[in-house]
């Protein structure tokens, strides 16, 4: 069990990191985003080459295929 002044103590350090990352963050030139317009779809663009064989790694890969769809949970890991 975590004692009070352990608590306290891990507070002020939590509080000391997230103080030096957000003074670390105000030195970053700020950067613009891209509003989306529209019905919220990008277009789509012409992707890279991938390896060949990088499909078939990637099914060898996935526990779980059904047919030519990699079956996964959606959201239990968050």
């Amino acid at each position: 069990m975590v004692s009070e002044a352990d608590k306290e103590a891990i507070r002020k350090e939590a509080r000391t990191i997230l103080e030096r990352f957000g003074k670390t963050l105000e030195k970053l030139p700020s950067v613009k985003l891209a509003k989306s317009e529209g019905n919220g779809v990008r277009e789509e663009l012409h992707g890279e080459v991938c390896d060949e064989d990088f499909r078939e790694r990637m099914f060898d890969n996935a526990p779980n295929k059904q047919g030519d769809c990699i079956v996964a949970e959606k959201g239990a890991w968050t």
